[in-house]
């Protein structure tokens, strides 16, 4: 989720929605499955703000726990950039074996018209450059040059096609643009199943951080239920086509919860100083001075929400309206229709809960990597 680009999206007024609320989360089909780590798929776009390296530390932290499994990392911004800072995220956690893969072709924030990006390097090249004083990297990391990631698409399909059947779980925080390509994906050496069938097979939720389902209030603003949201409207085809013939249930995060629960600079400054170059704290500065914000700066959760989610689904951090469906129109406004035959649900945040969701977040970010611990 990319505040500043917010700006460029009008506050579209609400469009209906008549959610059904449930109390609580739904129980996985067994005891022996909640307790296997989910293969965890996290598709980002990584660039523009700073909620995705968040929400990645998070990803690595509940590895690191066995919670879950992470096995690739897919990146929808066509920036090479991207690759080589995922790469040095992993690598600083202990993970460098993670396979990395980059949209070819897709949405460039620098090229998109129309762009508030600022013009100067932003965090993914800052440190993905960044070198000591005899030339090392102060973040190692093998992609020097992201340009030669694997392509996402071709990735996702031999990932899934590895994995045991109705094992994964995938969490998408930024476009729609590689998952729906791989909607669209024809049967190849890694499978003999087309990418709906693969879908269907090896996966068992999709978790976004997509649309807007509440009015909430941020930086001064009144964002209405339903209005235009940036990651759905970024690729508005690609977010229609995800939202209309994803095979798996869908549970979305909305603009409103994570613009509810701001991340501490707080925990910025303290947390994450058991080291004297961190990444995800430099991160978060870099991406403060680099959109000129004040210091201290909290931040939004946006896409930690989605993730704390999809691998803690029964922990009651939220609770999830009633079945319907998510219809993307034009503008990349959010429609949710109730409906018991749907498959799409939407998180809700209650008062009582707010608390303790964004402590848990908080705590999983800045975990120290296995072997770091101070």
């Amino acid at each position: 989720m990319k505040i500043n680009l917010h700006a460029l999206l009008s506050a579209t007024a609400a469009m209906l929605a008549i959610p059904v609320i449930a109390d609580t989360l739904p129980t996985p089909a067994s005891s022996e499955a909640a307790n296997i780590p989910a293969n965890v798929i996290f598709d980002t776009d990584m660039m523009s703000d700073i909620d995705d390296a968040l929400a990645l530390a998070m990803l690595h932290a509940l590895h690191d726990r066995h919670e879950a499994n992470l096995v690739a990392v897919t990146i929808s911004t066509d920036d090479e950039w991207c690759a080589s800072y995922v790469d040095l995220i992993d690598t600083f956690f202990g993970h460098p074996q993670i396979p990395i893969g980059i949209v070819h072709g897709g949405v460039n924030l620098r090229k998109s018209e129309p762009t508030e990006i600022p013009p100067e390097p932003n965090y993914t090249q800052l440190l993905s450059e960044r070198r000591r004083p005899d030339g090392a990297f102060v973040y190692p990391h093998r992609l020097v040059d992201g340009s030669q990631a694997p392509e996402a698409v071709a990735l996702l399909r031999r990932t899934l096609a590895a994995q045991p059947d109705q094992s994964v779980v995938m969490i998408q925080v930024g476009f729609s643009t590689n998952y729906a390509r791989l909607l669209d994906s024809t049967p190849d050496s890694a499978s003999s199943l087309d990418g709906r069938d693969l879908i269907h097979r090896k996966v068992r939720l999709l978790s976004v951080m997509a649309g807007n389902y509440g009015e909430t209030s941020y930086n001064g603003k009144i964002f209405p239920k339903g209005a235009s949201e940036f990651n759905m409207a970024m690729d508005v085809p690609s977010a229609q086509r995800l939202f209309s013939s994803w095979p798996t249930p869908i549970v979305a995060s909305g603009f409103e919860v994570g613009a509810s629960m701001l991340f501490p600079a707080f925990a910025v400054e303290h947390y994450f100083s058991y080291v004297p170059d961190h990444p995800i704290a430099e991160t978060y500065r870099a991406y403060v001075k680099w959109w000129k914000m004040k210091w201290p700066h909290d931040h939004p959760t946006f896409d930690l929400t989605a993730v704390l989610y999809a691998v803690r689904p029964d922990a009651d951090y939220f609770s999830l309206s009633g079945k319907g469906k998510i219809t993307v129109l034009a503008s990349g406004v959010s429609r949710f229709d109730a409906s018991e035959s749907g498959t799409h649900r939407y998180l809700i945040l209650p008062e009582e809960k707010r608390a303790r969701t964004l402590e848990a977040m908080v705590m999983l970010a800045s975990q120290p990597p296995a072997g770091k611990a101070p």
